[in-house]
């Protein structure tokens, strides 16, 4: 409890522009932010080139961008980050599957018999899925978002979205089913 009030104090200091406690704050989270990247990148092909340590250290580059942060607490914060990190693999992915595609390179027509159908990566499937959850249901989206993205609980998420426990923990269950199928059809 008493290290929650640290990061509490800690997040409003660098809400109040003081830079430095978003250095005292982040060895705090670095073993949680690490661990969400790790968590990250287990769903990420095994040829990923992006490690976890980078996308911890390209997240906190982009946390000390913010010009104004408002993180209400620890919860906040690591759904903050999650967004972040998940962005950061987004855009990694898309490099990566660009430059697999050819990027700018010139286009050469094939043989229709030499044409083989590649997958886009995993997080870009899922990042498409619930861009088209948002559309429809943007709090299921967001939960799920929370959840398997920022790792944060039940408890967690109802605290950031200020929202009954009971509701999250009944529209997670079926925005999770959504996204199977959705993932499962695609």
């Amino acid at each position: 409890m008493q290290a929650e009030t640290s990061i509490t104090v800690l997040l409003q200091q660098f809400a109040r522009g003081d830079k430095d406690a978003l250095d005292t704050l982040v060895p705090l989270l670095y073993p949680e932010l690490r661990r969400l990247a790790r968590g990250y990148m287990r769903k990420e092909d095994h040829g990923h080139t992006l490690q976890a340590t980078a996308v911890v250290h390209e997240a906190y580059a982009r946390l000390v961008k913010q010009q104004v942060p408002d993180f209400r607490g620890r919860a906040h914060f690591m759904a903050v980050a999650a967004q972040i990190m998940r962005q950061i693999l987004i855009d990694h992915a898309r490099v990566r599957h660009a430059g697999k595609r050819g990027g700018g390179a010139l286009k050469v027509p094939h043989d229709a018999t030499d044409i083989a159908v590649e997958q886009p990566p995993a997080v870009l499937a899922v990042d498409d899925a619930l861009k088209r959850l948002s559309k429809n249901d943007s709090l299921k989206a967001k939960l799920i978002e929370l959840r398997f993205f920022g790792g944060l609980t039940a408890d967690e998420s109802a605290e950031v979205l200020n929202i009954p426990v009971v509701t999250v923990r009944r529209q997670l269950r079926v925005a999770q089913a959504w996204l199977q199928r959705e993932l499962a059809g695609s």
